[in-house]
């Protein structure tokens, strides 16, 4: 009988016992990572490539600038240039008409062309890189940049027109200083006549005397 009584003592102390750690293995415990490691920022996204010219419509024999952005860090960016002539129909345009109804004709591109159509630029560590470019024929003319590692692409367009003629010189323009001359030369006529008649006079008034 007081076997039994310890062995029953036993038991309910172990249950006791037993309790509270098992209640404390049932509580969630922390992760470290959730605790102490700040939170990652989401991945970057690089910028789309871009390609820009500081001018788009230019005469011949002028320079403009090119800059590419979104390229990959210091890699080598190919450059080709497409020539459209000028008298060429754009999408659902009819071409150049002089005013007899006859098409405006251009010389061929490529008796014209001597700049180069192919080049290479180079990116910094952003991707960017600027490029100056000096066309020597005149028409549309589509730039495409593609970047050698990375692949990425981009195109501007620049419209080149023919070099500045000097104005024509018209009768107007000739007929104002022929009659301001024609005056002076008058003027200066007259003048002439007035100084003989004066010496003239001189003369005869001094024999006079």
């Amino acid at each position: 009988m007081r076997l039994s009584r310890i062995i029953m003592a036993l038991t309910v102390g172990l249950a006791v016992v037993a309790v509270p750690t098992a209640a404390g293995a049932a509580q969630p415990q922390p992760t470290p990572s959730a605790t102490t490691d700040p939170p990652q920022p989401p991945p970057y996204a690089p910028q789309p490539p871009a390609l820009t010219i500081n001018r788009p419509t230019i005469f011949l024999g002028e320079t403009v600038i090119l800059t590419g952005t979104g390229f990959g860090p210091n890699e080598t960016v190919d450059h080709s240039v497409t020539v459209t002539p000028l008298a060429a129909p754009a999408a659902g345009k009819a071409p150049a008409r002089r005013s007899d109804g006859t098409t405006v004709a251009m010389a061929p591109v490529a008796y014209q062309a001597s700049a180069p159509l192919h080049f290479t630029a180079f990116t910094n560590a952003q991707g960017r890189f600027t490029k100056s470019y000096k066309p020597s024929v005149t028409g549309l003319l589509t730039f495409t940049a593609t970047g050698r590692e990375s692949g990425r692409t981009a195109t501007a367009e620049l419209r080149v027109l023919p070099r500045k003629q000097p104005l024509p010189v018209t009768g107007d323009s000739i007929g104002t200083p022929m009659k301001l001359g024609g005056g002076l030369v008058g003027a200066g006529a007259i003048m002439l006549l007035l100084t003989l008649a004066w010496r003239r006079r001189q003369r005869f008034g001094g024999a006079a005397h």
